[in-house]
């Protein structure tokens, strides 16, 4: 049988980068519509600019991917079944996904569409990726933290095709799991308004540096290697980018693909790409060079020499031309300024250009090419009058979302669950205070774990053992003999971080989910109790509002938590207290958890003052979180009382409870 073709796959956030990835020879396109994906602040494409698009990708025999990779709030299910209509009558070649709720009415109600899992879901071993196989999901977009082991391994044992980032920048967090923007303000990564917070630059010691910025990814050197591999799909990040990016990196890709003996000429092409520093990161083995303290784009060409209310004059060791774009980079403050060249001078290697940046830049700062204009692109993709009429399939919403409640038995009075991070929590906790406690511990207390101990033995019915939202492929044998050993002593309710994990627990465990299995709408909801699991946890930077729109209720509301709002296997250099600071002097701690760095805020969310009217809207089940939580000789008996009085903890925060997830 002769071997599949490797697909190059490009990011397309506009017109002219849709025929650059075109004319550059990708095989697939990646590319948003204007509602619901992972890139909101890129120009995207109207549903008639879309049919377009997927008309002329298809005459050149390009496949087109839709992202639909956010998660949806419940109040905009009629919206996404309008779209996932469009999508199927379109004959879009695949829908990138996140939401196990757009799974759901996706699978079940337009079961023509190819569905992919987006890296959102973080599939990171070979668990997830057939998980998802088996419920039907075509192929999944790996986690872009794996080592080249990892990745062989699961390449084995895989059932679904799977698709690599190969180009572009990196998050610091693991995709999917970072709440730091939506800590920030409400605009949720996990809902395509992401604000870069692993780009900015933080208070350390006394000194200020971008302590989370990662350098590009860049796979050029490990391509052959991939290839060999199988790995179906080659993916280059980059739907903000202009459309000379992707036509210059898909370019270089292409060539490299086609003969393996281009790689030195594709190599130096990758140098004009503009972005940052590269790292082969993970894949390449190397991780201790892939932070950067200059999160900025671009090459560094010069730096301004003279600056006028007319003009601005800058040195440049590179041989620039008209249509090319620099920034300014203010030495002071780091501020970011553009400047396009269009009718010049020139003298040497200093360059004239008209300028209204007088004031705003100085001599000295830093000059940096962002863009370079090695060919023109079209702008247009035709007439939409044009367009032939789509043959919709009916949607009855009314009757699909009756479909996605379920009716639960509510509880005769408020149960509440309790999560512990280590056993030292143990002695400050009274079992009868909680309905059921929730054990996360990190490996080397359960290590030392002992199922048949007295404390355990004795609250075996209240105990929950809780599995990490991220195992290595090495580390699955480890979570297996651990589920394995409790659940013989007596232990059969588990805790999951990924909903694939129910593959690793034995026949008769009852099974429930955490918070980062996320469940904002009715349909996750639904896609959970078809799975059999006995409770879900909502999401912690959900809003009150959308939590009051469920007509499913069943789910346990945190009511005080410690969000983690980085999640990364990537180390990270700072001063020894382990603290830092923004820069309006919000506080947050680092604390690394099985080889993971995690990030907290100094402060709590705390939402016990909303108890009582969750309690009237027919909420019930409640969750205190202590395991990110510093531990002090009185703070369980205090964060209890104000849990049972229904008073807010000073100091706390709301989140995004009150003010809303945007």
């Amino acid at each position: 049988m002769p071997k599949q073709k490797t697909e190059l796959l490009a990011p397309v956030g506009n017109v002219e980068s849709f025929y650059a990835a075109l004319n550059a020879g990708a095989d697939a396109v990646f590319m948003g519509l204007q509602e619901f994906n992972a890139r909101g602040r890129a120009s995207n494409f109207t549903r008639s600019m879309f049919q377009l698009a997927v008309m002329k990708a298809h005459e050149k025999r390009v496949k087109v991917y839709v992202t639909l990779n956010v998660l949806i709030k419940n109040k905009e299910i009629d919206q996404l079944l309008d779209i996932l209509a469009f999508l199927d009558a379109v004959k879009v070649d695949g829908v990138i996904i996140q939401d196990w709720g757009v799974f759901f009415i996706a699978h079940k109600y337009f079961p023509r569409l190819v569905l992919h899992a987006s890296t959102q879901m973080g599939n990171h071993n070979s668990v997830g990726v057939n998980f998802g196989a088996s419920k039907g999901i075509v192929r999944t977009v790996l986690a872009r933290e794996l080592t080249m082991p990892e990745l062989e391994t699961i390449v084995s044992k895989s059932k679904a095709e799977l698709e690599v980032f190969v180009h572009g920048a990196l998050c610091y967090s693991f995709s999917g799991m970072c709440m730091f923007s939506s800590y920030l303000g409400g605009q949720g990564a996990n809902r395509g308004i992401c604000k870069q917070s692993c780009r900015r630059v933080y208070q350390d010691g006394g000194e200020q540096h971008a302590l989370f910025s990662l350098k590009d990814n860049e796979q050029i050197e490990n391509l052959q290697k991939l290839v060999e591999l199988g790995i179906h799909s080659l993916k280059i990040e980059g739907r903000m980018k202009s459309a000379d990016y992707v036509f210059q990196v898909c370019r270089a890709y292409r060539m490299v693909l086609d003969d393996p003996r281009n790689i030195q000429t594709a190599s130096q092409m990758l140098e004009l790409d503009m972005g940052r520093e590269k790292t082969s990161w993970f894949l390449g083995g190397n991780v201790s060079d892939g932070i950067t303290d200059d999160s900025s784009i671009g090459i560094k060409v010069g730096e301004v020499t003279d600056i006028n209310r007319k003009f601005i004059s800058f040195t440049s060791q590179v041989k620039l031309e008209n249509g090319y774009r620099v920034r300014i980079r203010n030495a002071s403050d780091n501020e970011q300024l553009y400047v396009k060249l269009e009718d010049f001078s020139q003298h040497g290697n200093i360059y004239q250009v008209a300028s209204d940046l007088y004031g705003k830049v100085a001599k000295g700062d830093d000059v940096l090419l962002v863009r370079i204009k090695t060919q023109s692109f079209s702008s247009r993709l035709g007439n939409v009058n044009t367009l032939p009429e789509l043959k919709k399939v009916p949607v009855r919403k009314l009757e699909i979302r009756k479909g996605l409640t379920f009716e639960a038995r509510p509880p005769q009075k408020p149960v509440l669950f309790v999560r512990i991070g280590s056993p030292e929590w143990l002695p400050k906790l009274r079992f009868d205070d909680y309905d059921a406690v929730i054990l996360s511990y990190k490996r080397s207390d359960w290590d030392k774990f002992d199922p048949h101990s007295t404390i355990y033995q004795a609250n075996k019915q209240k105990i929950r053992i809780e599995l990490p939202k991220f195992i290595s492929e090495k580390h699955i044998d480890f979570y297996n003999d651990l589920v394995s050993r409790a659940f013989n002593a007596g232990f059969h309710h588990f805790f999951i971080g990924h909903l694939s994990q129910k593959l690793l627990l034995p026949v008769g465990a009852r099974v429930s989910c955490n918070e980062n299995v996320y469940v904002l709408n009715d349909a996750a909801a639904r896609m959970l109790h078809d799975e059999k699991i006995t409770d879900f946890t909502y999401p912690l930077e959900n809003d009150l509002d959308n939590l009051l729109s469920m007509t499913n209720k069943q789910g346990i509301v945190p009511l005080y938590f410690y969000p983690q709002l980085f999640y990364s296997r990537m180390p990270v250099k700072i001063n020894e207290k382990g603290a830092f600071a923004d820069e309006t002097n919000k506080k947050y701690r680092i604390l690394v958890k099985d080889g993971i760095t995690i990030v907290y805020p100094s402060l709590p969310v705390a939402l016990f003052h909303y108890r009582k009217q969750l309690e009237k809207n027919g909420f019930n089940r409640f969750l205190i979180d202590y395991s990110g939580e510093i531990m002090t000789a009185n703070v369980v008996k205090r964060v209890l009382k104000k849990y049972l009085d229904s008073e807010a903890v000073q100091p706390s925060t709301n989140f995004n409870f009150k003010l809303g997830l945007k």
